[in-house]
């Protein structure tokens, strides 16, 4: 925990326990429930008294009930600026204005809390003479993000107008942006639209879920080719939320293959049996992580307002799989 002196700004949050929440310990729920909690974290902020219910302090062992209001004052630290890095980047693409990455698996995007160092913006800065500088200084350069074990194309801006300019066409919609998984399961209709709300999980404020009262969402799929209880799909977003392939998938019965965190490694997915529990098994053995991959980006380009797309390769660990498929149908 940071000393008075490290604190710049205090963060206040409350959150009503839903009425149909089980009783469970409040340290347990609030480390569900805020981004980057840990149950001791969450045990000495509570004895600290920096956590209130209804008004009241209260121990870590109080059961939460629905109807409560939970007040939490937590300290936030100045957030250091990132630094360069000589980590090996792959570049499809540069100019003056721009460039083009592949991120591989398991590199974050930008730094944040837990992860300052090894990042893609770590790597930019040891690349790059100069970046963007629209966005906060631990996100110079980014114009859009993938998720930590996402691979695939990113689009990176050099100065401020490019910036501007490639951000408005994300927000317009008017980028070509295709991606490709390996999800569970046949679909009854080779192509589809998936339209349902996402928002902030109340169980689990880590994930991402389909609520009611969340933002609009949009996801296009076809299905490029269909193995025994697997597919190949290609995705096109229609709007940009958090997680919303993965979650958009698992709602709809098809969570991305390898997916920890939304359903996608149980080897007995709908209700597999026999051999193909086995075979399911020896398949997720060749990929740690969901099997997602922005393969495609095309946008107009800030200079030359010239029309501009790149493709990718699947990368190795998708590769193997969809190898392991082929050889065995």
């Amino acid at each position: 925990m940071p000393t008075a002196g490290e604190i710049d700004a205090r963060e206040r949050l409350r959150i009503v326990v839903p009425p149909k929440q089980s009783k469970e310990r409040i340290d347990v729920y609030l480390t569900h429930q805020v981004e980057n909690a840990t149950r001791s974290k969450v045990q000495k902020a509570i004895e600290a008294g920096a956590v209130l219910v209804d008004g009241r302090k209260v121990k870590p062992s109080h059961p939460v009930s629905p109807g409560e209001v939970i007040e939490i004052t937590l300290p936030r630290p100045p957030r250091p600026e990132a630094q360069p890095e000589d980590i090996p980047l792959d570049i499809l693409y540069e100019d003056k204005d721009l460039l083009i990455v592949n991120k591989p698996a398991g590199m974050v995007t930008h730094p944040a809390y837990g992860n300052y160092t090894g990042t893609l913006v770590n790597a930019l800065l040891h690349h790059c003479r100069t970046l963007s500088t629209v966005n906060t200084n631990l996100r110079p350069g980014i114009v859009h993000r993938l998720d930590k074990n996402t691979t695939g194309l990113m689009v990176i801006a050099k100065h401020d107008v490019a910036h501007h300019l490639l951000a408005r066409q994300f927000s317009k919609r008017t980028l070509q942006r295709e991606y490709w998984a390996i999800v569970w399961g046949k679909f009854s209709e080779r192509s589809g639209t998936i339209e349902a709300s996402l928002g902030r999980s109340k169980r689990d404020r880590k994930k991402v879920t389909v609520t009611a009262d969340g933002k609009h969402a949009v996801t296009e799929y076809e299905v490029l080719q269909e193995f025994e209880f697997l597919s190949l799909v290609r995705l096109k977003l229609k709007t940009g939320r958090t997680h919303q392939i993965r979650v958009h998938l698992a709602h709809i019965g098809h969570p991305v293959f390898g997916d920890p965190t939304y359903g996608g490694r149980s080897n007995t997915w709908g209700g597999l049996e026999g051999k193909k529990v086995h075979r399911a098994a020896n398949l997720l053995k060749l990929i740690s992580r969901q099997a997602l991959h922005a393969k495609t980006i095309g946008f107009v380009h800030p200079t030359t307002k010239r029309e501009i797309v790149f493709d990718s390769d699947l990368p190795a660990d998708m590769k193997a799989v969809l190898a392991e498929l082929s050889g065995s149908r």
